[in-house]
């Protein structure tokens, strides 16, 4: 069974989602794959133990600390190479971005290949379930594009300039994504 919960934060409405005592996800009101890894109807109950940890968690965060991820218990769902995807996601550390095509080395070597497609790890990344506490909000195009965000662009300049990234050489792409 999974239970849901809201939480009103300053980039607007969080949806958080558990099972008895892990996170699986939490997304932005109108996210591009909301819910999506959810496979049965989740119900509202807003008093799970791991509910008031996220919310002092992200309080911290929206306060301007920098919470460890590592503090909650965060349980994913998804395949093994979002499961990785994931993972190094969580290595990217506060006030600084990485490129798609970094992540894809990275998947390359950790698959024991010659190369990883930087689509496929921005399919992964985009389908993270657990937005902004597995930072796939600091993945950026190899230009520098703030591209393929599923919570929103403007949502995603927010959390960056709260993280303290320098934005001013980044930039949001006229058309096309640059991965």
């Amino acid at each position: 069974m999974y239970y849901a919960t809201t939480y009103m934060s300053p980039v607007g409405m969080i949806t958080m989602a558990c099972d008895e005592h892990n996170l699986v996800g939490l997304w932005n009101e109108g996210q591009k794959y909301f819910g999506g890894t959810i496979a049965q109807q989740m119900t509202e109950k807003e008093d799970m133990p791991i509910f008031e940890g996220v919310r002092k968690w992200l309080d911290r965060y929206f306060s301007g600390e920098k919470p460890l991820i590592s503090e909650l218990p965060l349980a994913p769902i998804g395949g093994e190479f979002r499961q990785i995807v994931w993972s190094f996601l969580c290595e990217i550390p506060y006030g600084e971005v990485i490129t798609y095509g970094e992540i894809a080395k990275k998947m390359a070597v950790k698959m024991k290949k010659s190369q990883m497609a930087n689509q496929a790890v921005g399919g992964a990344v985009g389908h993270n379930p657990i937005s902004i506490i597995i930072p796939c909000h600091r993945v950026v195009g190899f230009n520098g594009s703030l591209t393929g965000y599923a919570g929103g662009i403007q949502t995603k300049i927010k959390l960056l300039e709260l993280e303290g990234v320098d934005i001013s050489r980044l930039f949001i792409p006229k058309k096309g994504t640059a991965l």
